[in-house]
């Protein structure tokens, strides 16, 4: 297990973990957040080998 210390906002925690996708690359990470958990295992499945702008563009597209 890899731990990077950072500070997450408190809304971020209070949300279901089922309802969040988590990326990173060397400079960013990105929670995406969903309403349903089939929302989100829908967005995991679909964007698997996307790269970080394609996913961002993918989630807006579909789920903003």
């Amino acid at each position: 297990m890899i731990c990077i210390k950072t500070e997450i906002p408190k809304e971020i925690c209070d949300i279901d973990d089922e309802l969040k996708a988590i990326y990173h690359s060397r400079d960013s990470i990105c929670i995406w957040v969903f309403k349903t958990r089939k929302d989100r295992n829908k967005f995991i499945d679909e964007t698997i080998g996307m790269l970080k702008k394609e996913r961002e563009e993918y989630y807006l597209k579909f789920y903003s």
